[in-house]
């Protein structure tokens, strides 16, 4: 075991990275109820919505577990994966809902924009893209996903709530939410400061006593046990009720097609936001910003989507929180395939997580923690150098603002080329950079494109 996953030269022991995986699957663990609720949306109202989480919820788990192991084994890095927040209400309330298509159709969109990304794996373009971003933006992508993770980390704590006037504004410190939020996070901060081994999981566990004690969360209650359900699985092969063909066939309309791009792009563009932060935090980014190894993460991402919506889970993608357990010293698969093991214990178990993943202030310290560790980036962006400073800063504040990974990238994309055309220095733009800007354009003005094709 110490051979195939090179503990020695990672700096790292059997002990941290199942440690870490177990943080990463504490902070991941929301998903498991979260993905079914939005999903069980675009399968009816109440009750016939709600007699599809069940079987959501295993899709979810066990979809999640296998990429999770697949990661662990065939690229050997500290990544986890599962549905990917934004892109099920994708698939729920613009596919499904919103274009009128049976649900095994939505699902359908996600396994071929999965199968499509696999093909630029396979072909080397993904990774030539990647190779062909500038270190800067890079780096910005880092920090960006940082503040956004922060963010989503006080919103989940009720620390930071809506406002009709100013947008946002301060947590009413009355409920009983936020103080679950500020002792997870003063805890974990104080066991930081002791150097306490696994002090981010300890902040958990003090905030999952914290929330039983005021009442945020409460023991499961029932069954502790409830068995898989498969109604989902293999949906882009179903045949949907009312129709003489399967799902998968079906796809290929413009405008169904038009999904599938633009979610290839959030896809495309999260998973290489999030493997290039969490790398920069586990130290397997090289100084010219590339990834060693990074076919085989893409290659299992990829596949991922694809199983999403063959499972029926919506687009299985690697996770920022991967960076919690990173936080914790995972550096290898291993902490991947402990965070996949925790996953499939779910499938069976999930009255007993529903105590902790099911409550988000408990988890909301973690994430806000985690957030401050990848800012550490923001030092190294030439501040002076307007052509790469402005960018790499409209990727940092866009992601948070515009709450979407992909929306920041682009922005700062656009803005790149922009500039080096304006500054004479079009030389320095990467070929591959022109086709991705222009490719942001088009998925910005996507809207108006789908309205004209009706």
């Amino acid at each position: 075991m110490e051979n195939f996953f090179k503990f020695k030269e990672r700096g790292t022991n059997l002990r941290t990275e199942v440690l870490a995986g177990v943080v990463t699957f504490m902070t991941m663990a929301y998903i498991i109820f979260v993905n079914p609720g939005i999903l069980s949306a675009a399968f009816g109202e109440g009750a016939v919505g709600a007699a599809w989480i069940p079987a959501l919820a295993t899709a979810t788990t066990l979809g999640a577990a296998l990429m999770c192991i697949c990661m662990g084994v065939f690229a050997n890095r500290p990544l986890a994966l599962a549905s990917g927040m934004g892109l099920n209400a994708v698939v729920a309330f613009s596919i499904i809902l919103g274009a009128g298509v049976p649900w095994q159709v939505g699902m359908s969109v996600i396994f071929v924009e999965g199968l499509v990304i696999l093909v630029l794996v396979m072909t080397g373009l993904r990774e030539s893209i990647m190779n062909a971003i500038p270190l800067d933006l890079k780096r910005a992508i880092g920090v960006g996903i940082g503040l956004f993770i922060t963010f989503i980390g006080l919103v989940d704590g009720k620390m930071v709530v809506g406002d009709p006037n100013t947008l946002v504004k301060l947590g009413d410190f009355t409920q009983p939410a936020v103080w679950v939020t500020l002792i997870g996070l003063v805890a974990i901060v104080a066991f930081m400061a002791l150097k306490i081994k696994g002090d981010i999981l300890w902040g958990i566990v003090v905030a999952t006593v914290a929330a039983l004690i005021l009442k945020v969360t409460s023991f499961p209650t029932g069954n502790l046990i409830a068995m898989p359900d498969f109604r989902t699985f293999l949906a882009p092969f179903q045949t949907p009720a009312g129709t003489d063909s399967i799902a998968l066939f079906q796809v290929f309309t413009p405008t169904l097609l038009l999904f599938v791009f633009a979610v290839m792009l959030t896809d495309f563009f999260d998973t290489m936001g999030t493997v290039i932060s969490v790398g920069e935090q586990a130290g397997f980014v090289e100084k010219d910003g590339k990834v060693p190894g990074i076919r085989n993460i893409l290659a299992v991402d990829s596949a991922a989507a694809a199983v999403g919506g063959l499972f029926g889970a919506s687009s299985i993608t690697t996770y920022i929180e991967s960076a919690a357990g990173v936080a914790e010293g995972g550096r290898t698969g291993l902490t991947a395939i402990v965070t996949g093991v925790l996953f499939a214990l779910c499938a069976f178990f999930s009255p007993v997580i529903a105590m902790v993943g099911g409550s988000l202030p408990i988890t909301a310290g973690a994430l806000i923690v985690v957030g401050f560790l990848m800012m550490s980036s923001v030092k190294d962006i030439p501040w002076g150098n307007f052509e790469e400073a402005f960018p790499a800063f409209l990727v940092i504040v866009g992601i948070p603002l515009t709450y979407n990974i992909s929306y920041g990238i682009g922005l700062g994309f656009i803005s790149y080329v922009i500039i080096k055309v304006f500054h004479g220095k079009t030389k320095d733009i990467h070929w591959l950079m022109w086709i991705v800007a222009a490719a942001f354009v088009v998925s910005f003005i996507l809207p108006a494109i789908q309205k004209l094709v009706g």
